[in-house]
């Protein structure tokens, strides 16, 4: 029988046994712990130190005319767009004609980096666009005037120059390679608070269709990105630049947890092409092109619903030259397979011209393959695809069995809206999808017919830079006008 002194003996001994251990196993898991958070931490540090060095201010200065001390809400004819168009006085009293009011400096900022040491610069193109004076505020304090170089508006990029040398750079790394999950680490200055860092983590890759650029395959972070982080870099863990801040999804204005970032892999492209010659070129192939979906495979007799669908064929084009029909699709290019219509149209636009692709098609249950030397995409179409971008559609001609579908004749003519952007001015002014544009006014109250894309395209063309585009819609048995203003 043991005594009870030696059993409260025993307990003490066994508390002291067990008890001792456990708090050195926990002292040493805890310090393991700490040592790994304090490493992560050496590792933002030293991106830091090398980063922010080379990450600017840019501000820059617009000249904007102050607006009118007065202007009747309702005259939609204060626009000399309106008046162009259809003439006449407002059926809310003749036009109120402000004052002229002298011109005022307006600022604003952004962010960039140095990608060389004699100068060279990287920023968006909406940061610098319209700006009459460029400073880039260093690190350390300078301001230096910086000049453009060249600017590509389709994918938001643009190359500043500062005179000088020995300046602090960032090298590029391989967004190609970079994982969901992956630490990144932004750099920038949003609300002009200088130089701060920003983690977080990739959430996403190959975000496409927003309608924020024309050529889209954005990286996805919950880095903080704020206004005045656009054109910073978002940098990897060996400090390597894997994409350019550029735009934040939100509701409220300021950070919410989106950010978008444009990767490396097109950033550099299009740099090195305007750092070589101040502009640049994209491959063009020549082709419309629309997703094939369920209900378009079992119609076509297809086993998968895989591939993309020509629906037009460009005369001339190198897609034409080639023996490329419409109603081919492409299943693959380069031994890649062809699913997405944004990433296939990207690849290409980032091929020099002249570069051989090799395409397989699909053609009357039969697989061909083609291969295309790529021409070069003309200024004129590249402002018509921007246009289409920013009003927001996607259209497609009108088949006999398309017309039949969505309820009108053969005969009927026109192209058929296949897809609208939320928020778009397309879906603003109530276009919808299977509605018809039959037509483009143009100046003078004339308008060109549209029945087909390319007619379509050539119509928009004509209108080059203009603010507003006016299209001639069916929807049923009814016909209207309705205007667009491009953002």
């Amino acid at each position: 029988m043991i005594h009870s002194r030696h059993l409260l003996a025993l307990l003490i001994g066994a508390y002291t046994l067990t008890g001792l251990p456990c708090n050195a196993a926990a002292q040493t898991k805890n310090s393991n712990g700490a040592a790994l958070l304090e490493q992560t931490s050496q590792a933002f540090t030293q991106i830091a130190k090398k980063a922010m060095p080379a990450t600017i201010f840019i501000k820059v200065t617009l000249s904007q005319p102050q607006a009118p001390e007065f202007q009747n809400p309702f005259d939609m004819y204060g626009d000399d767009f309106f008046r162009k168009f259809f003439g006449g006085q407002s059926p809310f009293g003749p036009p109120q004609i402000p004052q002229q009011q002298p011109q005022q400096q307006q600022t604003a900022g952004g962010s960039g980096f140095f990608i060389s040491a004699n100068g060279y610069i990287v920023t968006n193109n909406h940061v610098i666009k319209d700006a009459t004076q460029i400073l880039a505020v260093l690190n350390d304090g300078r301001e230096l005037t910086a000049t453009v170089v060249g600017a590509d508006p389709r994918t938001d990029l643009a190359v500043l120059k500062v005179e000088g040398s020995d300046f602090p750079y960032l090298k590029f790394g391989d967004s190609d390679e970079l994982e969901i999950g992956e630490w990144v680490v932004a750099i920038g200055n949003p609300f002009a608070l200088e130089a701060s860092l920003t983690v977080g983590v990739v959430s996403a890759k190959g975000r496409q269709d927003l309608g924020i650029a024309a050529f889209e395959d954005f990286i996805q972070t919950d880095a903080a990105i704020n206004p005045g982080n656009s054109g910073g870099p978002l940098l990897n863990l060996q400090a390597e630049v894997i994409g350019v801040n550029t735009a934040i999804m939100t509701r409220s204005g300021g950070y919410m947890g989106i950010g978008l970032s444009i990767p490396s892999k097109m950033a550099k492209n299009v740099i090195d092409q305007i750092v070589d010659t101040g502009a640049v070129k994209r491959a063009y192939l020549g082709i419309v092109l629309q997703p094939l979906d369920k209900e378009m495979a079992e119609a076509m007799n297809l086993d998968k619903q895989e591939g993309i669908l020509i629906s037009e064929v460009i005369k001339g084009s190198p897609a034409d030259k080639a023996g490329i029909m419409q109603g081919d699709i492409i299943t693959s290019y380069n031994d890649k397979n062809a699913k997405n219509i944004a990433k296939f149209r990207n690849e290409i636009a980032m091929m020099s011209p002249g570069t051989n692709i090799n395409l397989k098609i699909l053609r009357s249950g039969k697989v061909l393959s083609l291969t295309v030397s790529l021409g070069s995409q003309s200024e004129g179409e590249a402002i018509t695809a921007e246009v289409i971008q920013k009003i927001g559609l996607e259209v497609e001609n009108l088949s006999p069995e398309l017309a039949t579908r969505l309820g009108y004749t053969a005969e009927t003519e026109g192209i058929a809206i296949s897809k609208v952007k939320p928020g778009s001015p397309a879906a603003l002014t109530g276009l919808r999808p299977s509605f018809l544009i039959t037509g483009v006014a143009m100046e003078g109250n004339t308008q060109k017919k549209v029945r087909n894309t390319t007619e379509f395209n050539e119509a928009l063309k004509e209108l080059g830079d203009k603010k507003y585009v006016i299209l001639i819609v069916r929807h049923q048995n009814f016909q209207r006008y309705y205007t667009l203003k491009i953002n």
